[in-house]
């Protein structure tokens, strides 16, 4: 039996198609970004036609929370506004909650967003012939696959990997730790790196730092900033970017591929957890699903691992 949300975006289809004119094209994109709401009302255990002004904000401070583009934001907006026009046009509703919600200002400087194809620029530019450029690759990969910031890159243990699961541990602020799925892509790099790191010698109190500088010691915030603009600028990239930059395009590019809004907060960072929760079956299979369905890393994967 069809449910009321599928009934009404179905009728909102045909609404688009016959009167609005829209392009198929145009279509999925409005109900691409429509489904970012409802999976929301979903998760929230909204009626979709009692949806409050209130309840439409809430929505957008969790994009917001997530780094969201203010043009993915903005256009996302211009979406549910036709939503519940509709709605209020063929009498669903009496009062349409999205009157007061306003646009984000386009006009100021927005952070920057990498596309995928600049990313796999800036990768390419990287001498893995060497032990510091395999590092360099495997931890850049890592950023993006990751969604990770700066301070958990460089303090990202061995044994917070956990490659059968594809999973890495990460401690963030205020040593929250959370768990994150890891692409084979990200993974095969760390393993080719860790071949090269083992020709280090390691520095006391470092043996389980994943990443290290060529004295064998816990890389700095300022070095891996470094590496990115000079990597960056090898590439021909003339945005101003930052390790921040890789973080901001991985939810990026998780929101606008149709990734779950929760899965998305959950991945950049909030809950404690314990190390036995890494086999705990639903929550891991209920991200890794959202990485493999949504992010481009996971999308292209094409080689194999031994």
């Amino acid at each position: 039996m069809e449910s009321l949300n599928d009934m009404l975006l179905r009728r909102y289809v045909t609404y688009l198609k016959i009167e609005k004119s829209f392009s198929p094209n145009t279509v999925e994109a409005y109900l691409r970004d429509l489904q970012k709401l409802i999976a929301y009302v979903n998760s929230e255990k909204l009626d979709i036609l009692h949806v409050t002004y209130e309840d439409l904000e809430h929505f957008l401070a969790q994009l917001w929370d997530i780094g969201a583009d203010p043009r993915s934001v903005a256009r996302i907006i211009s979406g549910i506004r036709s939503f519940f026009g509709f709605l209020l046009l063929d009498e669903y509703i009496e009062q349409d909650p999205t009157e007061l919600l306003e646009s984000p200002k386009i006009g100021i400087r927005l952070p920057e967003v990498l596309s995928v194809e600049e990313i796999d620029r800036i990768l390419e530019t990287i001498d893995v012939s060497t032990g510091g450029g395999q590092r360099n690759r495997a931890m850049l990969e890592v950023l993006y696959s990751c969604g990770l910031r700066v301070s958990e890159l460089i303090s990202l243990r061995i044994s917070d990997i956990y490659p059968d699961e594809e999973f890495i541990r990460v401690e963030g602020k205020g040593s929250k730790q959370r768990l994150v799925p890891i692409s084979q892509t990200a993974l095969h790099e760390i393993r080719n790196y860790m071949e090269c790191r083992g020709e280090l010698v390691v520095k006391r109190g470092s043996e389980d730092i994943l990443f290290l500088n060529r004295r064998g010691a816990k890389m700095t915030r300022v070095m891996v900033f470094y590496i990115v603009k000079k990597q960056a600028e090898l590439a021909g990239i003339r945005k101003v970017i930052s390790p921040h930059t890789f973080r901001h395009s991985f939810a990026t590019h998780l929101l606008e591929g149709g990734a779950n809004l929760r899965a998305i907060q959950e991945m950049l960072g909030h809950e404690k957890i314990t190390t036995t929760e890494i086999y705990m079956h639903i929550d891991r299979e209920y991200l890794r699903k959202e990485i493999l369905e949504h992010h481009p890393r996971n999308k292209n994967w094409k080689g194999g691992l031994s």
